[in-house]
């Protein structure tokens, strides 16, 4: 009879420990990996449909043509792991105006602007891209410098101290770098002066981070 309990307990004891370590492996399969692609603004981040509202979004007044009383160029680099990626044509430009112009450009997608006569109703942001070469471009009637979080709110896309897009700490890096020195503040704050280069890096830095870019196209 004792040697009956004694087998009927260590049976119990096998079960248990299968069924504890089978509970474990589940738990382990389903926990988050880190580094996974967000289910929410994961790279590319296209241009917005309404390009209008995500200006007046931004709190800047849409224009029925491009104003050059304050003109400025910027540079926006965006990397993934050490991939640049495209900074889409089109931002802050209701690109399906007839006024607006398309013509192709360098960086292999096509650029818009080139508004001559203006539009009927606005159609272009102060602060725009033209092309998908990364060059952010302030074509404004008041004499004030625009910032790198006025652009992402017409971009639709999330930025703060540890989000970009859907990729946030502490499951990705996230590096800010302006004229090529690492950025510690609110990001949002960046004013977009003349010449200045913005590199936003998420998870791996590519090799080399610039501190100026080429402005000779724009």
């Amino acid at each position: 009879m004792f040697r009956r309990r004694r087998v009927a307990i260590l049976v119990l004891l096998i079960v248990g420990v299968a069924v504890s370590s089978s509970s474990s492996q589940a738990t382990t399969s389903s926990a988050p990996r880190r580094n996974t692609v967000p289910a929410v603004g994961a790279l590319p981040w296209p241009a917005p449909t309404k390009p209008m509202s995500r200006t007046l979004a931004a709190g800047l007044i849409p224009q029925d043509q491009e104003s050059l009383i304050h003109h400025v160029h910027a540079h926006l680099d965006v990397f993934l792991d050490g991939v640049r990626q495209r900074v889409p044509a089109g931002l802050g430009i209701n690109t399906k105006d007839p006024a607006v112009h398309s013509f192709p450009n360098t960086a292999g997608a096509t650029a818009y602007g080139g508004i001559r006569v203006p539009c009927k109703k606005p159609c272009i942001s102060p602060l725009h891209t033209h092309d998908a070469t990364g060059v952010v471009h302030t074509e404004s009637p008041v004499d004030l410098d625009n910032t790198l979080g006025e652009l992402f709110v017409e971009w639709d896309v999330a930025l703060n101290r540890k989000c970009v897009g859907g990729y946030c700490t502490p499951e990705w890096k996230i590096a800010i770098y302006e004229n090529g020195t690492k950025f510690a503040g609110d990001p949002t704050t960046i004013p977009l002066t003349d010449r200045k280069e913005i590199a936003i890096v998420i998870g791996k830095a590519p090799p080399k981070i610039a501190s100026s870019a080429d402005f000779s196209a724009a």
